[in-house]
């Protein structure tokens, strides 16, 4: 799970120890390899989505609702998935502009929950859901990136 921007979350899960999987990983195309890696990291993300729809504070149900896991590329070209949350900029971290605060897929107040204001205690409900859920997040990973491979190398 990453997070970018001013008081954001930046973390990111060490999968550096791969060397039985980067075997495999070399002996599959680069289509292949980047939806090996596209599968393995969202399938942590949602790991770590699910966590956070459940701690997060329920009034209305708009933000539970729109906590997603967003997949992109990132500069190096490597794949990048993550739990965003809509209303907010998925590469910056900053409210989009372009949206409405009525809009039903704007929760651009998540921070305001998440980190608190002057006026508002905290109720952290992303960094609780990724500090409880890395190790399960991380086999979820390895597990569907062994299944993405048998199922390459099998074709």
């Amino acid at each position: 799970m990453q997070k970018r921007g001013k008081g954001m979350i930046d973390t990111r899960l060490d999968f550096s120890g791969l060397l039985d999987l980067s075997k495999d990983l070399e002996a599959l195309s680069k289509a292949e390899n980047r939806g090996v890696m596209r599968n393995a990291t969202r399938a942590a993300a949602t790991i770590f989505r699910d966590e956070a729809k459940k701690r997060a504070p329920k009034r209305t149900g708009k933000l539970r609702r729109n906590i997603v896991v967003v997949t992109m590329r990132d500069r190096g070209g490597g794949i990048i998935s993550g739990v965003h949350v809509r209303g907010a900029n998925p590469r910056t971290g900053a409210s989009d502009g372009k949206m409405k605060a009525s809009n039903r897929n704007n929760a651009f107040y998540w921070r305001f929950v998440e980190m608190g204001t002057s006026n508002m205690a905290p109720i952290p409900f992303l960094r609780p859901a990724y500090d409880s859920r890395q190790e399960e997040a991380a086999k979820a990973a390895f597990d569907e990136a062994n299944r993405a491979i048998d199922r390459a190398l099998i074709k």
